[in-house]
């Protein structure tokens, strides 16, 4: 399958345990592509992320977690119940301290997947855009940009190869001109994101998933609530 040819089927769609945002991409996260998931702290990204590893890890697969932000494993625990000891068996954890880490930790996700000695069902880089806004206005942007790019772009050609869903999550910007919040990287992760959610905080402790772009799918949304058990 190529990046232009139609959608994977919905029986190879892979859930990933969070039944709003799973309603809204038609089944789960294509795996021929990457998914990008993008908003403010504490909008839920990295409890999709969670959610999606502990599903997949459940399943008897591997899952590689590429963590930059320091995620919670009493929170995985948490959300695993009494499966948290078969989770962990089959989740391979990097925290990359910089951004240079963070791209041999994606290379080498990328060759685990590719070389079938592992059941690899799942790549997850949570964030994927932390350690470049760090580098932005200084010196050492413009290398940080082409790592990012090279980054994804490899993750890219792992999931059309390797039939494995890639999920990402990104950062955001204030857009001063028109006031919005936008994903950090601009056009090119938008291009080669071939799914994209935006996550919004509203009143009450509610959040929305937004459906920005999906090859089958119009733009649509929903609201959920983050709770012990995950995105509900």
């Amino acid at each position: 399958m190529t990046p232009d040819e139609p959608g994977a089927p919905a029986h190879d769609l892979v859930p990933t345990g969070a039944a709003p945002v799973d309603e809204l991409l038609g089944g789960g996260l294509a795996p021929d592509g990457l998914t990008e998931v993008y908003g403010e702290g504490g909008t839920g990204k990295t409890i999709l992320c969670l959610s999606a590893a502990i599903r997949v890890a459940l399943s008897d697969r591997w899952v590689f977690y590429v963590d930059t932000e320091g995620v919670s494993t009493d929170r995985l625990r948490s959300m695993s119940g009494g499966s948290a000891d078969r989770v962990l068996r089959r989740l391979l954890l990097a925290s990359p301290p910089g951004l240079e880490d963070q791209a041999e930790a994606v290379r080498t996700a990328c060759a685990l997947a590719r070389d079938g000695r592992r059941k690899v069902g799942l790549i997850v880089l949570d964030s994927a855009t932390l350690y470049y806004r760090l580098a932005l206005g200084t010196p050492g942007e413009d290398e940080g940009r082409g790592a990012l790019m090279g980054q994804l772009a490899g993750l890219l050609s792992t999931a059309l190869a390797a039939h494995v869903p890639v999920l990402f999550t990104n950062q955001v910007w204030r857009n001063v001109s028109s006031g919005e919040l936008e994903p950090i990287g601009g056009s090119f992760v938008n291009h080669l994101s071939k799914t994209i959610l935006r996550f919004d905080r509203l009143s009450g402790g509610r959040r929305r998933a937004v459906l920005v772009k999906h090859r089958d799918r119009p733009e649509r949304e929903t609201t959920f609530r983050i709770t012990a058990r995950g995105l509900e």
